[in-house]
């Protein structure tokens, strides 16, 4: 669609923008105090062609699918520069199986590591011994911890969207199309997840310039079925619920399915964040309000060619912030 062609050039000139950006400051997509750079010298530059390994989240999730087949896509028009390896855990929770995916790219000596990291405390110590074994590691999607970086004394950038602002983007939105201290609910990612930290903080953001009414937020650890649940759970102990905040688009489908089962569609309110296909198809049919859109088939390729340019010693690691969009049915046009 017209939309999306010219979405992807826009998300072209922004990874040029951003690549050509080496000499600047970190972004502001960068929260809190910056890491700790061990003392050691400046990286020299490696040799290519290089072995690129990227390590996803949940492949039941589309969004990991749609990163994935966009790192593919990366990988064919540069094969000359880099083969690429992609792996991923069954579900969101996984950290161990994510630990030992990475000391797998270890062992295997991967010039690369392109982490969207499960928790952002749990995955630092194998990066860190990733970087030990002199290998470039890039954090994407969800942001490792300050302070555990500060802790072991390492630098590792964050290739990414602003969470908090995009949910805010999302949930004012929605806020505009409630009255003043309208009931809203809230679900949330994993607690330990820096992501999910953000986007509760843009939500709650919105809310209180909306002055809105949140009853409860709970947790529904980015996974379809348990959002479901919750939101079953509270339709019937808050029948007086006007909106759901979902923090990623697959507790957004997991609400919509309990508000059609509750027969509340078009009563209850659905934002979600990611910008899945199945979310915009909901959305076209009025059962989910709006997402964000972050590029998922750009993020993982955003990552790579930055870990490309770290190879080569052309940068050093600074934080990228990417580009976030809304998406309602007024951005989506015609299907």
């Amino acid at each position: 669609m017209k939309r999306f062609t010219c979405l992807s050039i826009l998300s072209a000139l922004v990874l040029c923008a951003l690549l050509a950006a080496s000499g600047c400051s970190p972004s502001s997509g960068g929260k809190g105090a910056e890491p700790t750079s061990p003392n050691k010298p400046a990286r020299v530059a490696k040799p290519g062609p290089y072995r690129i390994a990227l390590v996803m989240k949940s492949l039941a999730n589309e969004f990991f699918l749609t990163m994935q087949k966009g790192a593919e896509e990366d990988q064919k028009e540069h094969a000359s520069e880099y083969t690429l390896i992609c792996n991923g855990i069954k579900d969101e929770q996984d950290v161990a199986q994510q630990i030992n995916l990475v000391e797998q790219m270890i062992a295997q000596k991967v010039d690369a590591i392109v982490i969207a990291p499960a928790d952002s405390k749990a995955l630092v110590g194998v990066c860190k011994r990733a970087q030990d074994a002199d290998i470039v590691v890039v954090n994407i999607d969800n942001k490792f911890d300050d302070e555990v970086l500060k802790e072991k004394k390492i630098r590792i950038p964050f290739v990414g969207p602003d969470n908090r602002k995009g949910a805010q983007m999302a949930a004012d939105f929605l806020a505009s199309k409630l009255e003043r201290d309208a009931p809203v609910a809230m679900l949330e990612g994993i607690p330990s997840a820096y992501n999910g930290q953000q986007r509760k903080l843009g939500f709650d953001d919105a809310i209180e310039n909306a002055k809105l009414n949140l009853v409860t937020s709970q947790s529904a650890s980015w996974e379809m079925d348990k959002a479901n649940q919750v939101a079953s759970s509270i339709l019937t102990e808050h029948p007086e619920i006007q909106a759901i905040l979902c923090a990623n688009d697959s507790m957004a489908l997991g609400a919509a399915a309990a508000v059609r089962a509750a027969d509340k569609t078009g009563k209850v309110l659905i934002c979600g964040y990611d910008g899945i296909s199945a979310v915009e198809d909901l959305i076209r049919k009025g059962q989910i309000l709006c997402t964000v859109q972050q590029y998922a088939d750009r993020l993982a390729a955003f990552g790579i060619q930055y870990a490309l340019q770290m190879l080569r010693a052309e940068i050093e690691p600074q934080d990228r912030e990417t580009i976030v969009d809304l998406v309602t049915v007024g951005t989506l046009g015609p299907q």
